[in-house]
């Protein structure tokens, strides 16, 4: 997830997950374009910009495409304006914002974006394990609607006019981020961001958790490392007794607490939404969600 809102600019960023195996998909299906799984666990797919061919980064959450400094200055990138981050790190970073950038996925052509450029280098090496140059944000989600198949690896871009498969969630914007309704321990409805770009536990914003109580009714609570610009940060963890999403109910859910203000009550990304086919309309305010035949219990791990 990365948020950035310049001058008074506040960026977060989480990576994604999806430990799924390909398989062909079936034939009903556009093929759409390929996607790749690093290691696994991060959601990677072809894409320009200005032209130039590069791996991205996919992040739905993300406000703006994110591009590492070294890649844009091999590509002649602008030195753009100059904004501070406060990050999902301790520290906070410096970015620049360049305008009139064109973007290319999925077989869209997105001209005339503003994107933010930033040092990935710490990032890639502490949570891939290797460089990334380029993280896609919520530009291609909100140009298309896309269906993203994890099971098969594909993303495609669907008609407006289809009827995509799966409950149907209305989507409303918190703090520059898409949320979706989900029922926490089989009581409240709260929203949550959808975002593929969290490839940890369910995070959890502090006015929430302070709300619920669920850090002071004596379920177990631990400690993680975590973050990601602005360098590594500590968080606490605890697990959620039971999660729904679209009708489906997990339990046993990972969670770890996010103090940033902005925060959304829940973060959900794809170690549950794995789960499901996702349909995305961002313009038309709407997501879909098709629960694929479980693999294993159905636990925060889904597998």
């Amino acid at each position: 997830m990365i948020r950035l809102v310049t001058l008074l600019a506040a960026v977060a960023i989480g990576l994604s997950t999806a430990a799924i195996g390909a398989a062909p998909p079936p034939a009903s299906l556009p093929a759409g374009y390929p996607l790749t799984l690093l290691h696994g666990t991060r959601i990677l797919l072809a894409a320009r910009v200005n032209g130039h061919e590069v791996t991205a980064l996919l992040d739905s959450a993300a406000e703006a495409t994110l591009v590492d400094r070294a890649y844009a200055r091999r590509i002649g990138l602008g030195a753009g304006q100059a904004v501070t981050g406060q990050g999902s790190g301790q520290a906070s970073f410096t970015a620049n914002l360049v305008e009139g950038v064109t973007l290319e996925a999925v077989g869209l052509t997105l001209p005339n974006q503003t994107v933010a450029i930033a040092d990935l280098r710490d990032v890639g090496r502490r949570l891939l394990g290797c460089r990334i140059d380029v993280i896609l944000g919520r530009e291609i989600f909100d140009a298309a609607r896309l269906r993203i198949d994890l099971a098969h690896r594909r993303i495609a871009v669907l008609p407006a006019d289809a009827t995509p498969a799966g409950t149907r969630l209305d989507l409303v914007t918190e703090n520059g981020v898409e949320t979706i309704p989900v029922r926490v321990e089989d009581d409240e409805v709260v929203r949550a961001t959808f975002d593929l770009g969290n490839g940890s536990a369910v995070l959890v914003g502090r006015a929430y958790a302070d709300r619920a109580g669920l850090l002071t009714d004596g379920r177990p609570l631990g400690v993680e490392r975590g973050g990601g610009l602005g360098g590594e940060t500590a968080r606490q963890t605890f697990t959620l007794k039971a999660l729904e999403i679209a009708g489906r109910r997990f339990t046993a859910v990972p969670a770890a607490v996010d103090p940033q203000p902005t925060a959304s009550a829940l973060n959900v990304g794809l170690p549950l939404l794995r789960g499901f086919l996702i349909t995305t309309d961002f313009a038309g305010h709407a997501l879909w969600l098709q629960a694929l035949p479980a693999q294993g219990p159905e636990s925060g791990a889904w597998k």
